[in-house]
């Protein structure tokens, strides 16, 4: 008879089984995060599908991101996320983005964290000097020295580089990274062939 509703509460009842573990299901967006402390807090606007009344903070850590690479959040990004109670309050247990995807992420870095950066370092695409190529939102542009960003050589000729960098391992290192990234973000040939 009339049990074509039934499957549907089953579900229900086993995916309510893990509120056992103190494990509740909330979607929301990032309320702030703090990318170089790794942590910050979610607006919880819904809890398992009911929408709330007012808006909770749930605090989430850089860990608990199901995302790659550097793992952040933006503000305002729409995320899905398990939490139980804990000391600090509701504490987020897994955060994903909407459908289980993996979360956008801030486009901000630390600072303190990253290697210092020589002189040299810039966008090797534009010459920006607060990104990388691999983030460049600009076509290829011609190649410089992204040491000089003379079109006529590359940094590994630049005299320019030759006269300022001293002897030394550190010299050497960096200039080995910048010849690598170099090539691996050169998708066009040569500068020379366009003569």
């Amino acid at each position: 008879g009339g049990h074509g509703g039934c499957a549907k509460n089953e579900e229900e009842e086993a995916t309510g089984s893990e509120e056992d573990l103190g494990s509740s299901r909330g979607s929301g967006v990032c309320k702030w995060f703090n990318v170089r402390m790794g942590f910050g807090f979610l607006s919880m606007t819904n809890i398992d599908g009911t929408p709330l009344e007012e808006t909770l903070d749930v605090f989430v850590h850089q860990s608990k991101l199901h995302m790659e690479g550097f793992r952040s959040l933006k503000e305002g990004e729409a995320v899905e996320f398990t939490f139980k109670k804990s000391s600090k309050g509701l504490e987020s247990v897994t955060v994903t983005g909407p459908g289980g995807a993996q979360c956008v992420g801030s486009e901000k870095r630390p600072k303190g964290q990253q290697k210092r950066r020589s002189k040299g370092d810039r966008c090797y695409n534009c010459g920006g000097p607060d990104h990388h190529a691999k983030e460049c939102q600009l076509p290829p542009q011609p190649k410089k020295c992204h040491f000089c960003q003379s079109i006529s050589h590359m940094v590994a000729n630049c005299p320019i580089k030759a006269q300022q960098s001293s002897p030394g391992a550190q010299g050497t290192a960096l200039s080995l990274r910048d010849e690598e990234e170099e090539q691996s973000h050169a998708p066009f040939p040569p500068r020379e062939s366009y003569d």
